[in-house]
């Protein structure tokens, strides 16, 4: 893709690397871009960014193992994997989680999901491939 995205998210990270890495793996994105402060992650659908919370404030900001879900904000994005049940095992491994709870949508099945920081968001799965 030449010339700016047409579209994307910006998440804010306490760990920056960690939480790059998380999305890069779950939601199979290249690394686009890399400063010390952000980390721009590329799909054919999506442009991610990941930016470092500056260090006064991240300092006060405390993420449990397992995180503590935050999932009352006012946006929450959704991506589109091959398989909810790889994404499962991978979240898993890379510090998140992919819930249960599970709905169908016209074509697809949608479940929500946590990051390695406790951040929501959804992710989606063709309904043949479960």
């Amino acid at each position: 893709m030449s010339g700016p995205a047409a579209a994307g998210v910006l998440i804010y990270a306490k760990n920056l690397d960690l939480l790059a890495q998380f999305y890069a793996q779950i939601l199979g994105m290249r690394e686009l871009h890399r400063r010390d402060e952000i980390v721009v992650l590329q799909s054919a659908h999506l442009q991610l960014l990941i930016h470092a919370i500056p260090a006064a404030i991240a300092a006060q900001v405390h993420v449990s193992t397992p995180p503590a879900k935050r999932e009352n904000v006012a946006l929450k994005f959704f991506a589109t994997v091959d398989s909810m049940a790889s994404a499962r095992a991978l979240a898993a491994q890379l510090g998140g989680q992919v819930f249960d709870d599970e709905w169908q949508g016209p074509g697809f099945v949608a479940c929500n999901a946590m990051d390695c920081e406790g951040n929501v968001f959804q992710l989606r799965a063709p309904a043949d491939a479960v």
